[in-house]
């Protein structure tokens, strides 16, 4: 007797493309990771974003989104040393203060996070970033026009909600409207406009600081609502996402929003591969949510699903995802972006250098960020985790020496001030090609398929409230500890050292099962036997539909309607 042939991945896919109803065919061990995953509509990269006009459309929606987060994070820097900005608002004067102002947009994202994945399901992706546009202009309106600290404050902590929730439900909708071949140049693109609205926000504000009364920066401010009120609006000359539509059991209008987007007809393969793939991996999730937790809805399941992440299998992914978006924050970056022209005066500079050398500082990190693209794939994520923190945390202990010994008198001593610049220079540019993108790459990767949406979710809150804890505490580590701040993020650095030699594995091109081999708690395997599950039933459900439609024949070819 002949024993049964293991197909291949790429049988397996033709199967399962053709709706063949001998799919129960399929072994459970090559039931690949994400059917349809490789369907590629035209060429990869930046050339098949400006081939596509949807795509293209996408591609600005997404720095709008990014654009948004990144300008207000950039904007308060200059502000903060505006005597305009004193005069109005003369809490500022006191480092405590000034960091709580700075820190509650932070805030807010924090408490954004975390209801901004059910908005998108409920109401769909394009409506949650219409309301959260809505939320971050009231926020910015309050903060335009905010007449005493406290309203300032809360306005700050209020366009946090929006702002947050925008830098995480814009590539949420952008990733699922995208083919699946052009997803990763978009969140390069996201990645980068981040970076990018942090320096035109910052030489914004350095050019109104020149004007005078409040306006000096109110405008700024008030500019922050134009790229959001762009993506409010553009998002609607887009159509609902296709995962979206699957989701709440819209089939008909996820195909046909599969074939606006593609601008292809039902009866092309790659449409009917991808819809297929989209209707599976939906079923996949709800399976996977009975399985581990039958009976449970509403308020008690949404609760099971977030302690998921920390049972005994998991927890080892979860402390990567929560540990590289810690590290990111405690490195000290967000000292830097919100208070370098402080920080810069402190090392002896005068007032006006202290604000060219902190544009110049932010344009080196976007520099790093786009040399680190060129990288990360042929380097590895683990090799960037560890010398990128050792890279950091080098810079800190020089700065650390220099303002120990020369802080007394800057002036006399300008040549050890210099350099003390230069060694943030040093950091920034080992920030920028290590931890920036870590942050956002490696909790997709690390978390599997059905805890990703909640892991991502709690690496992002974990992100924001680190963030705010830095924004608060920097001023007055500035002003009180001295050089203790560059020993307190150089101890931070090599912490973050030790945790990626200890934990983080290499996940640059691994399948679910390699990630299994890697964290060895199995979690992959229980998936792919669910995944057969849903293939042989859904999959051979959804072929007869076809069949019976007329779009397809019997042998999975192409039909005309």
């Amino acid at each position: 007797m002949q024993p049964e042939r293991v197909l291949s991945d790429k049988e397996i896919k033709s199967e399962f493309e053709s709706g063949a109803t001998h799919v129960e065919r399929l072994p459970t061990s090559d039931i690949p990771d994400f059917v349809g995953e490789d369907v590629a509509y035209g060429p990869d990269g930046f050339s098949g974003i400006i081939g596509s006009p949807f795509v293209c459309g996408a591609a600005f929606l997404a720095s709008l989104g990014g654009f948004s987060f990144g300008y207000d994070q950039g904007v308060i820097s200059v502000i903060n040393v505006m005597p305009q900005f004193k005069a109005q608002y003369p809490e500022i004067n006191s480092g405590f203060y000034k960091g709580l102002m700075t820190a509650m947009l932070e805030l807010g994202a924090f408490l954004g996070c975390f209801f901004m994945p059910w908005l998108a399901d409920k109401i769909s992706r394009k409506w949650a970033l219409s309301v959260v546009v809505v939320i971050f202009c009231i926020g910015a309106v309050i903060q335009t026009a905010a007449p005493t600290y406290a309203v300032l404050t809360f306005g700050r902590f209020f366009g946090g909600i929006g702002v947050g929730t925008l830098a995480l439900g814009a590539p949420l909708y952008i990733s699922e409207i995208a083919p699946p071949n052009l997803r990763g140049a978009l969140l390069v693109l996201e990645s980068v406009s981040i970076v990018l609205g942090v320096v035109i926000a910052y030489w914004i504000s350095y050019g109104t600081q020149y004007l005078e009364g409040d306006i000096s920066f109110r405008l700024p401010f008030g500019l922050q609502m134009v790229s959001a009120i762009f993506l409010g609006i553009g998002i609607h000359f887009f159509p609902y996402s296709p995962r979206w539509l699957g989701l709440v059991g819209r089939e008909e209008d996820c195909i046909e929003s599969l074939c606006r987007l593609r601008r292809l007809p039902q009866t092309d393969h790659r449409v009917q591969t991808e819809y297929q793939a989209i209707m599976t991996e939906v079923e996949f999730q709800a399976r996977m949510l009975e399985k581990r937790h039958p009976g449970a809805k509403g308020l008690k399941l949404e609760w099971l699903t977030w302690t998921d992440l920390f049972n005994k299998r998991t927890w080892r992914r979860t402390a990567v995802g929560v540990g590289v978006a810690f590290f990111q924050q405690f490195s000290g970056i967000n000292g830097f972006i919100y208070y370098a022209p402080t920080l810069f005066a402190s090392l002896g500079q005068t007032d006006e250098m202290s604000l060219v050398l902190s544009g110049t500082l932010n344009i080196g990190q976007l520099v790093a960020v786009l040399l680190c693209f060129c990288i990360i794939d042929k380097v590895g994520r683990r090799p960037l985790a560890i010398w990128g923190a050792i890279g950091m945390a080098l810079p800190y202990i020089v700065m650390s020496a220099l303002v120990g010994m020369y802080s007394h008198d800057w002036a006399a001593n300008k040549a050890a001030g210099w350099g003390t610049t230069a060694m943030a220079y040093i950091y920034v540019i080992m920030y920028g090609v290590s931890y920036s993108p870590l942050t956002w790459a490696l909790p997709s990767e690390v978390f599997s398929n059905s805890t990703r949406a909640k892991g991502v979710a709690l690496s992002t809150a974990t992100v924001w409230i680190s963030n705010f804890i830095i924004g608060v505490i920097v001023p007055t580590m500035i002003e009180e500890a001295g050089f203790g701040t560059y020993v307190f993020f150089a101890i931070m650095c090599l912490l973050a050292a030790v945790w990626a030699v200890m934990l983080v594995p290499e996940t640059k091109g691994r399948t679910l099962e390699q990630v299994d081999e890697l964290f060895g708690d199995g979690t992959g395997a229980e998936e792919k036997e669910v995944m057969r599950e849903v293939l042989l039933s859904g999959g051979a459900r959804r072929a007869e539909n076809l069949l019976t439609a007329g779009k397809v024949n019997d042998s999975g070819d192409e039909t005309s309607v």
